[in-house]
């Protein structure tokens, strides 16, 4: 996004949510640059319809793992920054938002016990918050249907 717009990384927050790969999802209503909502300037931003294209952006995010593996075959330099990253937020107590891997029920309409990747608040006391990000109808039904998916698999585990 940032080299898209012209602009450094830490100007132009945008977060995936969800899973990892195909089924993530790009909140594109709340990406913002100096708090001007992009969506908001381009209301087909992430769609089919966007004559900007952003939507492959999101494309690239997830081919990127893909890439990597191609290439050298795993991904563990990518795993292990992202871990680090998340441990620094914890040991040095920064309350820093991360996506992170946490129980949904209840939580954008979804009723079954399956953990997705939502913003999180960590800290020296480990997920201290889950955010309430306000999102669109149709991110919140696409962050139903990895839940559904998800939960599908799941619980005929409970069976084996």
């Amino acid at each position: 996004m940032a080299k898209k717009l012209g602009v450094h990384p830490t100007s132009c927050p945008g977060w995936i949510l969800g899973e990892h790969g195909d089924p993530s999802l790009a909140v594109w209503s709340g990406v913002n640059v100096a708090g001007v909502s992009l969506q908001e300037l381009n209301p087909e931003m992430g769609t089919v319809d966007d004559s900007k294209n952003w939507k492959e952006v999101h494309k690239m995010v997830v081919e990127s793992a893909y890439e990597v593996i191609k290439l050298k075959g795993y991904t563990n330099w990518a795993i292990g920054l992202s871990v680090a990253d998340l441990i620094e937020s914890m040991l040095k107590n920064q309350s820093r938002i991360h996506p992170v891997s946490t129980m949904v029920k209840r939580m954008y309409g979804i009723e079954n016990e399956v953990f997705l990747s939502l913003l999180c608040i960590l800290n020296a006391q480990g997920l201290t918050s889950i955010i309430n990000q306000k999102l669109k109808d149709d991110e919140v039904a696409q962050l139903k249907k990895s839940a559904d998916m998800l939960w599908d698999i799941q619980k005929n585990l409970k069976d084996l």
